[in-house]
């Protein structure tokens, strides 16, 4: 699958959400993402069609191939965010470059980071 920033992160987002809120509501992804809530709709349609969410009209939900990918990308983030914080970079840039750094890495990349965590962190 062809990976697409946009797409993680919205899917990143409803799974945090998700994780902290019975329901996820589109109000609430454009608070988190930062964007308006028409933005938040035509993602959500997108979505829908890519068969990552559903929703019943006032909340969205993850299917099960979109949870399954948000977490992937969760532990991408988690895991590089890790590897930054090993290398002495402090919390808030460790996370903001884990967010940019996520999305664009190579599994080959990530996998060596990966080891490296599990085996000094």
């Amino acid at each position: 699958m062809k990976r697409n920033q946009s797409t993680e992160d919205y899917l990143e987002c409803i799974l945090l959400l998700s994780r902290e809120n019975a329901f996820v509501h589109r109000v609430d992804v454009a608070r988190r993402v930062g964007v308006s809530q028409p933005a938040v709709q035509k993602a959500v349609k997108i979505l829908t069609g890519q068969g990552f969410v559903e929703c019943d009209g006032l909340h969205i939900y993850l299917t099960s191939k979109g949870a399954e990918y948000a977490e992937k990308i969760y532990d991408r983030h988690c895991t590089i965010r890790r590897f930054l914080k090993l290398l002495g970079v402090n919390s808030e840039d460790a996370d903001s470059d884990a967010c940019e750094m996520e999305h664009v890495l190579s599994e080959a990349t990530f996998g060596a980071m990966k080891a490296y965590v599990e085996k000094n962190g």
